[in-house]
């Protein structure tokens, strides 16, 4: 018989706290709205363009989080997350300035330093409190990915540097399309310092480029050294899975031991061998799959 669906299955507890958090941002954005309206001379269309984001953003995420934390707790640090993509909505709403206002003002500086020192406070939080989950860290990377983006728009858009710039904001999405042609680009990279340094550094010098006192000779410098940072690390990630691939899927296929004697039973369980794998190759996804999945994500 056919049983009309329950309101608390599509709507339970879990979503309604998640909500909670989108509603309570929603106000911190408001009142922050307020005060750039009253003290930095902001026009009310674009805090209201980029309060208007920050909703289409909330629900978005709320939906998403539902669906992947099964009922658990959307935890502090998703909600330092939420608070940065709210900031991150206002920040891409000076793209509206269109001339009627300097990009390169101290009020969104202040934005986006605030949003960069959110990024690593949510990280941080998420590792102290045990809180690190994979939604919590695809949240994180895509909040990042939007910031780099409006960042590099707005470097443009200034005229802190010529079109180029926007490299830096598309490289990743590029690569994430690149992704749905070629299968081996989608294989999981193990952690490295170095990626998250270099995506530190894109935001620091993009932030310096939106300095009213930086001239446009040394924000075209610094985005420049930031480019070819970026470059240079995403070279390196290609390489790493150009070799995996090549090595016949010895260091990423399943499920026979690839270094007898491991002392992880994870790895042993986990990994296969199919010919000779790179030696680099082979400590690289040592390091990644003998920790198992769901931790140190963030």
């Amino acid at each position: 018989m056919f049983r009309a669906p329950n309101l608390p299955e599509m709507a339970g507890p879990g979503l309604c706290a998640i909500l909670a958090s989108v509603a309570a941002v929603a106000g911190l954005t408001t009142g922050l709205g307020w005060v750039l309206e009253q003290q930095a001379a902001w026009p009310q269309h674009r805090v209201l363009a980029g309060l208007l984001g920050y909703v289409v953003i909330g629900l978005v995420v709320a939906v998403a989080a539902n669906r992947r934390l099964r009922g658990g707790s959307f935890g502090l640090a998703n909600q330092l997350t939420l608070l940065r993509s709210a900031l991150v909505c206002l920040i891409g709403s000076a793209l509206l300035a269109s001339g009627q206002a300097p990009i390169e003002s101290w009020s969104v500086s202040a934005l986006v330093a605030t949003a960069l020192a959110l990024d690593f406070l949510d990280g941080h939080v998420a590792r102290r409190l045990g809180l690190a989950s994979a939604f919590g860290a695809r949240f994180d990377m895509e909040v990042d990915a939007l910031l780099i983006l409006i960042l590099t728009l707005l470097v443009w858009q200034a005229g802190r540097a010529d079109a180029w710039v926007l490299a830096i904001g598309l490289m990743r999405y590029g690569f994430v399309l690149a992704g749905r042609l070629c299968a081996w680009l989608r294989v999981p990279l193990p952690p490295s310092r170095r990626r998250q340094t270099v995506c530190a550094v894109q935001g620091m010098a993009l932030l310096v480029c939106l300095l009213p006192p930086v001239t446009p000779w040394i924000a075209g410098l610094t985005a420049g050294i930031a480019l070819a940072a970026l470059a240079g690390s995403f070279a390196a990630d290609l390489r790493w899975l150009w070799l995996a691939e090549r090595s016949s899927a010895g260091a990423l296929a399943w499920p026979v031991r690839l270094i007898v004697g491991s002392r992880s039973p994870y790895w042993r369980s986990q990994t296969a061998t199919c010919g000779r794998v790179p030696r680099g190759i082979a400590r690289a996804t040592k390091r990644a799959v003998a920790t198992p999945p769901g931790t140190g994500l963030r």
